[in-house]
């Protein structure tokens, strides 16, 4: 019996009381009772007192997954109050979330590797990251798998990330030592990132541009990110340089250096100045030349090695939808 089902009509030794424990093979049925010590709370802050050896957060992802019942009625939302006397069952059962941090075997294109750190170029489509509607099959599982020691790390030693639909190159700590010297050296922009983008309409004016503008969530979708003025909505400096590569009628083609690392920058930025990239529709862009997804690829990746100290240079192709594009519009690219 799932826990939409039941009823609770008479309290914890009420006639449903042995149905109570009849939850599947990775799950447990509890009964609930809220005392005046829980009178007035949230649900969720209330559950953390009777059920105190999970997390708030799992508690609450067991109430979005309908996972809790009040006084026989499903409840929909952690932030409902509680009354001393009320009676409920929680269903204590894997989450998504809490069944995202496990190895997946799949296949990794490693640039370099060593004990300290690896180079992954990322193909287009892979998700970084287990989130909302991606709990597996991340790059994050497939570390895991490839170094079973990567669980002892945050995030799998993950640094920085590419958005799901932009290929190209990433580094990933091996060591807590080396994940803290990374994120020092990114936070210290001692870590050049550089992408090439093809973008809708012809550039005009001068070869380089500096985008020196905020961003932050779109105050009008909060789906999205925008630039803003922080002085009346959230939001943090960002900078992104964008040299011309090449043109031609239909667009061009960029090459893009990052100054600071804001989520969906660069696709933030091109629209900004009214070059929204190719296939990006969240932010302007519409499929064209053959593009599925936007069209960006982090092509190049150079730091100081955190402990050998050895200059760190390192490039990927053009993956073969981003290098048919090109040709689509007449363009072509020099990697060097």
């Amino acid at each position: 019996m799932k826990i939409s089902e039941l009823i609770i009509s008479g309290g914890p030794e009420g006639p449903e009381a042995q149905d109570l424990t009849e939850a599947g093979p990775d799950a447990e049925l509890r009964q609930l009772l809220f005392t005046e010590s829980q009178h007035g709370q949230r649900l969720d802050r209330a559950l953390v007192e009777l059920v105190p050896e999970f997390s708030r957060s799992y508690l609450q992802q067991l109430i979005d997954l309908e996972g809790v019942v009040v006084n026989g009625a499903v409840a929909r939302k952690a932030s409902i109050r509680v009354k001393a006397g009320d009676v409920g069952v929680i269903e204590l059962r894997p989450t998504p979330q809490s069944q995202a941090f496990k190895p997946e075997a799949m296949a990794l294109d490693l640039m370099f590797e060593d004990e300290h750190l690896m180079i992954v170029n990322k193909p287009a489509g892979l998700v970084v990251h287990p989130a909302p509607g991606n709990w597996s099959g991340t790059l994050l599982n497939g570390l895991l798998a490839y170094d079973a020691s990567a669980m002892n790390l945050p995030r799998a030693g993950i640094v920085h990330r590419l958005d799901k639909d932009t290929s190209g190159l990433m580094v990933v700590a091996r060591t807590r030592a080396a994940m803290d010297a990374l994120i020092r050296s990114i936070a210290a922009r001692e870590v050049s990132r550089q992408y090439v983008a093809l973008a809708h309409r012809p550039w005009l004016g001068r070869t380089l541009r500096e985008v020196n503008a905020p961003i932050g969530r779109d105050p009008r979708n909060r789906l999205k990110m925008a630039v803003v003025d922080i002085d009346k909505n959230p939001g943090k400096l960002a900078r992104t340089d964008v040299e011309l590569l090449q043109n031609c009628e239909q667009g061009c083609l960029v090459r893009c250096t990052l100054h600071s690392g804001r989520t969906h920058q660069i696709r933030v930025h091109m629209a900004s100045i009214g070059h929204p990239l190719v296939a990006d529709e969240l932010y302007g862009g519409v499929t064209a030349a053959g593009m599925r997804r936007q069209a960006l690829h982090a092509f190049r990746l150079a730091f100081i090695h955190p402990f050998t100290r050895k200059s760190m240079v390192f490039r990927a192709d053009l993956p073969t939808d981003l290098r048919q594009a090109l040709g689509e519009w007449g363009l072509s690219y020099n990697e060097n």
